[in-house]
């Protein structure tokens, strides 16, 4: 076996396999803020899978999102029919969430992707990949070079992302499927 087949392993039930690294881990996040970039990811095989090289131009960033539904406040004074729910359900996932607030965080960077890290009763903690699409490396990379274009640095907020696709509902294909592309607004409207 591989060392990042053994890194895959350990990841697939990390409360059994280190409780105590995985409850130090919380603990000291927990404290942090909530976005912390990173000198090396933390899931060095998931990381790697989704695009991630240890070369310059490439940043981790560990990002912390809120659990639970997402929640607006109760209004205050007044009859207020139609804005009153406090129940605000998103079509959004977290991880998508916590790939948009890293974006907000560091504009001049453009998000490649993410993963799932750790989450506790409070939080989800995510990592999200980040590239410089400036960097001279970046540029003279034929693998990556393709982020250097203008479109691709808003692609977080247009669900380009594997968590925004997914939330779209485009990771199937053929039979079954035909009305998600290009998008379910634009068949409803077709139709």
């Amino acid at each position: 076996m591989s060392m990042y087949k053994h890194v895959r392993e350990l990841w697939k039930k990390p409360k059994k396999n280190m409780p105590e690294l995985y409850r130090e881990r919380l603990i000291k996040w927990r404290k942090e803020n909530s976005t912390v970039k990173l000198e090396r990811p933390t899931r060095i095989d998931r990381a790697r899978s989704l695009g991630y090289k240890a070369k310059q131009g490439f940043i981790v960033v560990r990002q912390r999102v809120l659990r639970g539904g997402h929640r607006r406040p109760m209004i205050k004074g007044g009859r207020r029919p139609k804005r009153f729910g406090t129940r605000l359900v998103l079509s959004k996932n977290y991880q998508q969430i916590a790939e948009e607030r890293c974006q907000k965080k560091f504009v001049n960077l453009a998000v490649l992707n993410s993963y799932p890290v750790v989450e506790d009763g409070k939080h989800y903690w995510f990592e999200v990949i980040l590239v410089d699409p400036d960097h001279p490396v970046i540029k003279a990379d034929p693998k990556i070079n393709w982020i250097c274009k203008r479109k691709h640095r808003s692609r977080v907020f247009q669900g380009k992302t594997s968590a925004g696709r997914k939330s779209r509902g485009l990771q199937g294909k053929g039979k079954g499927h035909e009305k998600a592309r290009p998008s379910r607004r634009a068949h409803d409207r077709k139709q």
